[in-house]
Order: structure tokens, then sequence, then C-alpha cells
């Protein structure tokens, strides 16, 4: 047997009760959150900043939790965004049996996203997840309303042999008031959001906002510019086809 002291020195004095490990290095746990009018992304970024200017050599950071499913996520809202795109023309391509007629649903998206955006710069928004959220949901909707012309001038066109002019322009004029319902349906099921208070809230009216001002736009893109898309993209396929695509005297 080996008395301890010929290893050791034995005393008394103070230290943590728990000794924090990341990694299986000893570390210091800093809890933080953005000030008003920041997102959460401009304060990661400044503390990276911080941290490369103050902290001695032999020392590092990494970031746990919400934060590094934040960095982690960073970039992905393009893919998500086309993926999202690509599966909504992929379903109206099987739909019409046709690879053209769904950009006739699709091109006016941008006007739909547009409006999202303005929506949230009148609230002083910032384009956090909620917001992209939103933008993500408008893909199916701002879709959904525009199906409801092009699918009525399809029928026409397709069905009782209509040109493409006036199968166009008896489409919107029947479907005016299905567009209207449907779409202010939705926008005036979404002001709670808009208008929400309370625990949350941020989180409910920057996605509401965001879907609100979106849908406005969205409609208007389905009275407006659906019809011209429609009405050019049908109107190449039926010369490729070599039928007749001007009104009838």
């Amino acid at each position: 047997m080996v008395p301890i002291r010929t290893m050791a020195d034995m005393g008394r004095t103070t230290g943590p009760d728990l000794i924090q490990r990341y990694n299986m290095f000893r570390t210091a746990e800093i809890s933080g959150g953005n000030a008003p009018g920041y997102s959460s992304g401009q304060a990661i970024a400044v503390m990276e900043e911080v941290a490369s200017e103050i902290l001695p050599q032999g020392y590092g950071y990494e970031w746990t939790g919400t934060a590094l499913q934040e960095k982690q996520a960073a970039g992905a809202q393009g893919l998500i965004f086309a993926l999202g795109f690509i599966l909504v023309f992929l379903f109206l391509a099987a739909n019409y049996e046709s690879w053209i007629i769904p950009l006739a649903v699709l091109l006016g998206l941008p006007v739909a996203v547009f409006g999202a955006f303005f929506g949230a710069w009148l609230r002083d928004y910032i384009n956090d997840v909620y917001v992209q959220i939103g933008l993500v949901l408008l893909i199916g909707l701002g879709a959904k309303t525009a199906i409801l012309v092009v699918e009525f001038a399809k029928q026409l066109h397709e069905q009782e042999g209509r040109n493409v002019f006036d199968a166009t322009m008896e489409s919107v004029q029947q479907r005016f008031r299905p567009i209207l319902m449907t779409a202010f349906s939705f926008v005036l099921g979404v002001v709670p959001l808009v208008v929400a208070v309370g625990a949350a809230s941020a989180s409910r009216r920057s996605l509401g906002t965001a879907v609100f001002a979106g849908m406005l736009a969205a409609t208007v893109m389905t009275l407006f510019v659906t019809p011209v898309l429609y009405r050019l993209l049908q109107g190449f396929v039926s010369r490729g086809k070599g039928e007749s695509e001007e009104p009838q005297s």
C-alpha cells in the first residue's frame, strides 16, 4: 500500500459543483437573445465577430440548441422554395397532361411573393423564418386560385371547341366571383393572425402579414396576370397543333 500523500497534496478549496463539457472540452455556457429590431441571425453573426476578436489563443466557441439548428438550416430556404415549386408543377403537369400549361399558373407566383415582402416591409418586419413559411404556403394558395381560371379555360377550349382567346375571356368572366370568394375567405381568415396580441404574437403577426399581403397580390395576379399567361402559352400550343387562337367574328 502506498500513502496518498506520496502522490498528491490534500487540502480544502472551492470549485464548481458541475464542470460543463462540450465535445470533451471544458466549456462556459453563454445564453443571450437578439435585441428588438434585430434578427437572431444578426445576433449570431455579431457574436461570432466579437469572439474572433477577443477570445485568446487556445479558446474557441460552438453553437448549441436553436442557434445550432439555425446555423445548420441557413441557406436552405431556396432549396425548399424550389422543391415546393417543382412539386406543384409536377401535379399540374399530370393534371393538364402538358408541360407548358402549368407555367400559366406558376409564372404569376412572383407577384404573390412580392406582395408578401411588401406587406412585411410596410409593417417593418424582417424576413424571418415565419415570413419564409408564409412564402411556401403562398406557392400552394396562389396556384389554387390561378387554377380556377386555367382549368375552366382549358375545358372550354378542349371540350367545347372554343378558340384560346374566347375561352380565356369567358373563363375570367365566369370565374370572377368564385375567385374573389375563395381569396377573401382565406384573407379574412388570417386577419386574427395579422392583429394577434399576447404570448408569441410576434411570430403570428409575421406569418399572418406575409400570407395576408401575398394572398391579396395573388388575387390580383389571378384576375390580370394568369389569363394573359394562359392566353400566350395555350396559344403557343395551339399554333403548334395548327389550331385557331384568334377571336371569332
